[in-house]
């Protein structure tokens, strides 16, 4: 098995058996708050309230501000009572990705594609499997492969999620800034966009994310970015710690505006990972964001984690991507980004 795949699908597997223990973790560390929504009533009884929207690059698309992560969430099932109440909710972007990483998410979605797939914004994703470091230079040879493939992953897609079309299909863990740039899979997108296979470019990083944001802004080629940031800063996957020496997510605003000059819409992943800590039940970080916030967002009636995704969303990003495995995480990431600008000056 080559390098590059055998570390994505041990990542896989630790991030599968992550969200597991996180699931627990999260409810034993945080109860109080987890027991509240934003207006202060049961989770079941509080009434939702109404999503707010941004577009999304150059797609022009008016995407709700939570993105509905399926990946993880429909790898083993699928799960149509959560994306019918979130798509109900007012959801309208839902996010998957190939077989090759997420077992049977894609398929599993299908069902719900069926019913809604005029209505939405579907993202799929896949990597183009280069076995190279984030700091080397891609060749011609290797670039050419990875096109190969990624173009081949992408008709396993819509063969999967029983569709001829996806919305926007990105290049997975995209770590490496020469890849970002290479003209030979920009070919191999605007070859699957004239075949009518899908409409726009993407990428998705949590690891060397500012210097691949960077160049796929100079190259203005990418419509959308999903990176992983925190309101601490740049979220490393590597060792589930925010990034040493990164500036945090108010000075990192530059880089953000570069990207949105070059009409990339923006979303994030993992703003709140770091805050459910990595050991079962009792090792968690709540507090750990609390200084960067404000005293209107410090008084919401949120948790820590909703506090994290209110805050990103108004510091530079026109979306989160969460995975939502309960009807208890959906209502409150929804109302997190539903309310972001209501608490953040």
């Amino acid at each position: 098995m080559p390098r590059i795949e055998q570390r994505l699908r041990t990542t896989r597997r630790k991030f599968l058996h992550y969200m597991a223990l996180a699931g627990v973790a999260g409810k034993s560390l945080l109860r109080p708050a987890l027991a509240q929504a934003d207006s202060g009533g049961a989770i079941g009884q509080t009434p939702w309230p109404k999503m707010t929207y941004r577009k999304l690059g150059k797609t022009g698309f008016q995407g709700s501000r939570l993105v509905f992560g399926c990946g993880a969430a429909l790898s083993d099932s699928p799960r149509d009572e959560l994306l019918d109440r979130a798509f109900d909710a007012g959801v309208n972007v839902f996010d998957v990705g190939t077989r090759r990483y997420y077992k049977n998410a894609e398929r599993n979605l299908s069902p719900f594609l069926k019913k809604n797939r005029d209505k939405i914004f579907l993202i799929s994703k896949a990597a183009v499997y280069i076995d190279i470091e984030p700091n080397q230079e891609v060749t011609a040879s290797q670039a050419k492969q990875g096109a190969k493939t990624w173009l081949s992953l992408l008709d396993q897609s819509l063969s999967d999620l029983n569709v001829d079309h996806v919305d926007a299909y990105y290049m997975m863990g995209a770590n490496n800034p020469s890849i970002i740039k290479s003209d030979e899979l920009y070919e191999a997108f605007l070859k699957a966009k004239q075949a009518g296979k899908t409409s726009y470019w993407g990428l998705s990083t949590h690891e060397n994310a500012q210097n691949v944001l960077t160049a796929a802004s100079e190259t203005r080629r990418y419509a959308l970015a999903q990176i992983a940031i925190t309101p601490a800063g740049w979220y490393s996957w590597t060792d589930r710690n925010i990034l040493p020496n990164s500036p945090d997510m108010v000075n990192l605003r530059p880089v953000l505006d570069q990207a949105r000059d070059a009409q990339i819409g923006l979303i994030g992943m993992k703003a709140g990972r770091f805050l459910a800590g990595r050991k079962w039940l009792r090792w968690g970080n709540p507090d750990a964001f609390d200084q960067y916030y404000g005293p209107k967002l410090m008084s919401a009636k949120m948790n820590s984690f909703q506090r994290s995704y209110a805050f990103v969303l108004e510091h530079g990003l026109d979306a989160v991507n969460a995975d939502m495995q309960s009807l208890t995480h959906l209502q409150q990431n929804f109302s997190a980004a539903a309310t972001a600008e209501q608490y953040v000056a």
